[in-house]
């Protein structure tokens, strides 16, 4: 299928030619029909990809910021390795999709394969939306006219912070897309509006649907406009649909406004507020999100669960019905917006210069009568006769900062890498020379040629991708962790122990070349040591899925299972009991601020301190080693100091947490057979020692791994 993305690197917008999504669980497959392309979005997105590196750091101070602080902790190569990783990466167009539902996934009821729907879907001939951003389309209204769902949601989210009242005189600044929208939706609720625009086009569009609109150009001042016209009280509300850097928008808005006023923003502008504009009138003045309540909350979009509507009466979904109905019932006319109609194979008429289009809707139409795939050929290769040919499952950024740089340095013959939705997956293919994009990962364990299978996907789905991958008897390598429970590990062994395969999972610390030598440096003699092992994690925000017990399993089965191993590693025993505690007077609910303490058979002790919040100007890794009078500090992966220890005193390194050694060493077994990377006993004894960790939380006390 093809698929409008914008490359962020280059600035070049494209259609790109990716394979259909898989659908999933909670989820509708639309076979699209029209899209409305959101010029004022849309042009800030493209002009961005086009802006070279500095235009781009202008534009986002803070990330800058966040790439300094990156330079001082990991050193510039790896800062700027990750900064062109994310550049590298496209950016789906388009969020006002119409078409027809082709396939449902699981847990969906509300829709059938045939229904007509309005989605926020992207400019595809094919999209997967969650059921929650999704709404049918009534019979009398057209898909062009539906394609303005997600436009009019916009304006109307605005117009419910601003709850106007009948006979209210609302201002409109800006009369683009959203502004018109916006202002016949006030005028249908029973509102005067007065909008301000600079475009002679959109305000006799405006006048024409009986708003009173006003071009600032033609020398009237906005200001004692609405003082005239308000007979010196002023709007009773000012919303805000402008895109302008301006600080002059926001002041003039609060200067229009009566005493109590409100202003509502849903553009973007300048906001350098002055106090005194806002402070003797106590004019209220509040962001509008996007297009209603749910929006961004994981629960709501992405696990589909809904609000209650007694609560929350207008959901992001129940808005896009909201104006559906509108236009059902003819109080909102989209049909005089509209300017252009143009065929996605010629979507550069659109996209070529939006710097000088004058456009204000422009609809772009489609036709796909190609039978949609879900596997499409990058490059031509032959595998025949290959050992370790290798099939990815997942294309995130770990994938694509991590995985695939280190596998194209070791030589490693990929022949698959799949994902969800196919953009991410193909425009990795086309980066590294894999033969083919998929989103149906099934299609790799079917391969014969593909002997290694990596998943890097969520965690919730890595000890189930795990066993169909060895029971199609190929090995496989997993980025940590390799389960979420208990029940899984056990399944996971159960069916290892009967199956002539391998079985990795990303502990990569261990090759570390500090790691490797400082293991050498303390020898063979499995003497008793203590470790101290610091982890300077960092914050991440409670509703980011790695949270989720039942998606990421939290950060300390998700990640500080890390360093379990490392430990492991080091004292070349196996942990034998675990006790956790959390900070907080309720430490059950702050798991990623915990020590976590490790008894060893061989008698040695470590501590792993796995903390979020702490600076991140300080070191993300530290580890202590004590033994036989001898000390080991290493700094971030790129210092080693020893003490105590004959001809070795300190080694330095480039940053470089072993993901090289990890992907050299497996494809190396891969090929040439041999014994795992890392012992399996080894990994299933982290893995219940993670479990372990958790349950010592809840019990308070110290917890045997058996």
């Amino acid at each position: 299928m093809k698929q409008i993305i914008q490359d962020l690197k280059k600035g070049d917008t494209i259609l790109e030619e990716v394979p259909v999504p898989r659908v999933k669980s909670g989820a509708v497959l639309i076979k699209t029909t029209k899209t409305l392309v959101s010029l004022g979005t849309e042009k800030m997105l493209v002009e961005f990809g086009k802006a070279n590196f500095i235009q781009k750091a202008k534009q986002q101070p803070d990330k800058v910021k966040m790439v300094m602080d990156k330079i001082k902790t990991d050193g510039l190569k790896p800062t700027l390795e990750a900064v062109f990783t994310k550049l590298g990466q496209p950016l789906p167009l388009g969020y006002c999709n119409v078409g027809e539902v082709v396939a449902v996934g699981k847990g969906v009821t509300e829709f059938n394969i045939g229904d007509r729907v309005a989605s926020n879907g992207n400019h595809a001939e094919y999209v997967l939306v969650p059921k929650n951003l999704v709404a049918k389309i009534p019979e009398n209204v057209s898909d062009e006219e539906a394609a303005f769902t997600v436009i009019g949601s916009i304006g109307l989210q605005g117009i419910r912070l601003l709850k106007p009242t009948f006979g209210e005189t609302i201002v409109v600044v800006g009369l683009g897309l959203i502004g018109l929208v916006t202002a016949e939706l006030l005028k249908a609720n029973g509102c005067n509006v007065i909008g301000f625009d600079f475009d002679p086009e959109k305000i006799k569009i405006a006048k024409e649907k009986g708003i009173i609109a006003i071009n600032p150009a033609e020398g009237t001042d906005q200001v004692k406009f609405v003082e005239t016209y308000t007979n010196g009280i002023g709007a009773d509300a000012v919303i805000i649909t402008a895109s302008n850097k301006s600080n002059e928008i926001i002041s003039q808005s609060a200067k229009m406004c009566r005493k109590l006023g409100r202003v509502v923003l849903v553009g973007v502008i300048g906001l350098d507020i002055s106090r005194a504009d806002f402070y003797n009138k106590e004019i209220t003045f509040q962001v509008s999100c996007s297009y209603g309540p749910g929006r961004y909350d994981e629960e709501y979009e992405n696990k589909g669960n809904d609000y209650p509507i007694g609560y929350v009466r207008w959901t992001e979904k129940r808005n896009f019905e909201a104006v559906l109905n509108a236009i059902s019932n003819g109080s909102l006319d989209v049909k005089p917006l509209i300017t252009e109609r143009i065929p996605l194979e010629d979507y550069q008429t659109i996209y070529g210069d939006m710097g000088a289009s004058k456009s204000i809707a422009s609809i772009l139409e489609y036709n796909a009568t190609e039978k949609p795939v879900s596997t499409v050929e990058i490059t031509a290769k032959s595998f025949e006769g290959k050992k370790g040919v290798i099939g990815i499952v997942g294309a995130g950024n770990f994938t694509s900062s991590t995985l695939l740089p280190n596998i194209k340095k070791n030589g490693g013959e990929i022949k698959y890498i799949a994902s969800s939705g196919g953009l991410t997956s193909t425009t990795m293919a086309k980066q590294y020379q894999i033969a083919n994009s998929t989103t149906n990962y099934k299609e790799i364990l079917k391969d014969a040629d593909t002997d290694l299978v990596l998943i890097t996907t969520k965690h919730n789905m890595h000890a189930s991708m795990v066993l169909e991958t060895i029971k199609a008897d190929k090995s496989v390598f997993v980025e940590k962790p390799l389960a979420l429970t208990a029940e899984e590990l056990n399944e996971i062994v159960k069916e290892y122990n009967q199956r002539n395969v391998s079985i990795s999972v990303g502990f990569n610390r261990r090759f570390a070349p500090l790691a490797k030598q400082m293991k050498k440096v303390l020898g063979k003699d499995n003497a008793p040591m203590n470790i101290v092992a610091t982890m300077n994690a960092g914050f991440i925000p409670a509703e980011v899925w790695v949270h989720d017990m039942e998606v990421g399993g939290g950060r300390i089965i998700g990640e500080a299972c890390h360093y379990m191993d490392l430990c492991t590693y080091f004292t070349g025993s196996k942990i034998v009991a675990v006790c956790m505690n959390a900070m907080g007077k309720n430490p059950q609910e702050n798991t990623d601020n915990a020590s976590i303490l490790l008894k060893y058979e061989n008698g040695s002790n470590a501590v792993i301190n796995y903390f979020a919040n702490g600076s991140k100007a300080y070191s993300k890794e530290r580890v202590e080693i004590f033994s036989q009078e001898r000390t080991l500090i290493m700094d971030n992966w790129r210092k080693l100091n020893a003490y105590g220890f004959k001809g070795f005193s300190k080694a330095s390194s480039k940053q470089d947490k072993g993901h090289y050694n990890q992907f050299n060493e497996l494809i190396a077994q891969q090929q040439a057979g041999g014994e795992p990377i890392i012992p399996f006993d080894e990994i299933v004894n982290t893995t219940k020692a993670s479990f372990a960790a958790i349950e010592s939380l809840k019990q308070g006390t110290w917890i045997e791994v058996k």
